[in-house]
């Protein structure tokens, strides 16, 4: 009598229960692509055009489900990647920014300050020397960006 109950309310499910779960799928796929493609080309409507949605839709349910837009999840991760290469310190910062699929070195150098709180080129100077010998798992953890974090304010004279 249980098994005849489950199948009775699985079978007369809340279409838009339904669409919600087809829709959270299909963010974790974009959410998939960004993690695997981040130094491709991606835009959010070629997102969207992959997740059978449209760019503003999927822009609005990933910020709902996530908690940020889907460029800004792509760019974080294009950070952490770029944090890692620059603690290697062999490459420069404009290697750096291509390298992680970030066309504009002007957008790549103001992203990672806003999210890190300092400059690739600092970074890179101050990091490189910090983590050296130390295993990349913990480098990454240990330096990992956080969102939202205050830049302290430089003080005005």
């Amino acid at each position: 009598m249980c098994d005849d109950a489950r199948v009775t309310s699985r079978s007369t499910d809340d279409p838009t229960r339904t669409r919600r779960l087809g829709d959270l799928a299909r963010l974790r796929r974009v959410r998939d692509r960004i993690d695997r493609d981040y130094a491709q080309p991606l835009d959010v409507e070629a997102l969207a055009r992959g997740a059978n949605m449209s760019a503003g839709h999927l822009s609005r349910e990933f910020r709902a489900a996530y908690g940020e837009s889907p460029y800004s999840y792509l760019m974080t991760r294009r950070i952490e990647r770029a944090m890692a290469l620059l603690r290697r310190g062999d490459l420069s910062v404009t290697d750096v920014c291509f390298t992680v699929g970030c066309s504009s070195l002007g957008t790549f150098s103001t992203r990672f300050t806003e999210l890190v709180g300092v400059s690739p080129s600092i970074y890179r100077r101050r990091y490189a020397a910090a983590t050296e010998g130390m295993p990349s798992c913990v480098a990454s953890q240990v330096t990992r960006p956080v969102r939202n974090r205050e830049v302290p304010a430089s003080p005005r004279r």
